[in-house]
């Protein structure tokens, strides 16, 4: 008897119009089945931080020796990470991407094909996310600084500065909503950067409550990864190498790649007046006729019993 059962019998199979799972329970089915799929994924895009990791060697090596030196490398180094992040965003949204629709997928090959294909699109709107992250990230040093000071003698000056300060949250939050579906426009469609950028700022609204839940449920995971870092340092700075980026981002994918269906994709092919072949089984061209979930179940045959029971075969010597 089998540990599981008896693995030889067979079942109906699975019906290939099988109803689709709920998306909570397909998410981690998806998961579970790229798993280690995504741990690879999270070490390669890793390479596009390594810069910033020499960032911090030179200056340990040369900040106080070779100053001038320094600068220049540190520059140099800056600039070579804000140059390959756009690219490397989409050419990792592409992998997730193919996982979600579950598509066969290579990893090297089709991250450094889509990272050359998409560069000259996604390299600007990478800068663009720095830029605007850089300037998120100083509104939380700048205004509160500011308010502190202005508080005790000038109120209608602090409240100028808290909303200055809500304002460029706010367009942060937009700006950063708005680039996941940009990079996913780029590796889908042919459009133009300009009309992907319009697009983009318009599904930040359309699905908003989903967006902000995306957002709510990816700032989630890096908190906690952020907390057991301080925590635990030794261990976490290892498991970064090969976890929650990936993980953030088939969060984001499996989130936000519906909506670019729903309003990008297939109005595409409605105006044309075809198809989304995403959708669509490719039945006309199949060789065979998929019966899953309509085979008759099977039993094994039982075993003819031996004759001489008391014999156990003839010894080799």
């Amino acid at each position: 008897m089998a540990l599981f059962g008896n693995y030889e019998k067979t079942g109906a199979g699975i019906a290939k119009d099988a109803p689709k799972k709920k998306p909570f329970f397909r998410f981690w089915e998806l998961v579970g089945g790229k798993f280690w799929k995504l741990l690879e994924l999270n070490l390669l895009m890793m390479l596009t931080f390594l810069p910033l990791v020499l960032i911090y060697a030179v200056i340990l090596l040369l900040g106080q020796s070779e100053t001038q030196l320094a600068i220049g490398l540190i520059l140099v180094l800056l600039l070579l990470f804000a140059v390959l992040l756009g690219p490397s965003v989409a050419a990792s949204t592409q992998i997730l991407r193919n996982f979600i629709r579950e598509k066969p997928c290579f990893l090297l090959k089709t991250y450094f094909r889509t990272f050359r294909s998409s560069f000259r699109q996604a390299c600007p709107l990478g800068l663009i996310d720095l830029l605007v992250l850089s300037s998120a990230g100083s509104s939380f040093v700048v205004y509160p600084a500011v308010m502190g000071q202005l508080h005790e003698t000038n109120t209608n000056e602090t409240a100028a500065a808290f909303i200055l300060f809500i304002v460029t949250l706010s367009i942060s939050l937009v700006v950063l909503m708005a680039s996941a579906y940009a990079y996913l426009m780029i590796v889908s469609t042919e459009l133009k950067l300009l009309q992907i950028i319009k697009n983009a700022l318009a599904l930040c609204f359309l699905a908003l409550w989903r967006n902000l839940l995306t957002l709510v449920i990816s700032a989630a995971v890096l908190a906690v990864f952020l907390l057991l870092t301080w925590y635990i340092p030794a261990v976490m700075l290892v498991l970064w190498l090969f976890m929650p980026v990936s993980f953030i981002g088939f969060i984001v994918v499996f989130n936000c790649y519906p909506v670019v269906q729903k309003y990008v994709i297939n109005p595409y092919y409605t105006q044309r007046g075809e198809v989304n072949p995403e959708l669509v089984a490719a039945e006309d061209a199949s060789v065979f006729v998929d019966r899953g979930g309509k085979e008759t179940p099977s039993t094994p045959r039982k075993k003819p019993q031996s004759r001489n029971k008391g014999s156990r075969g003839r010894t080799i010597s």
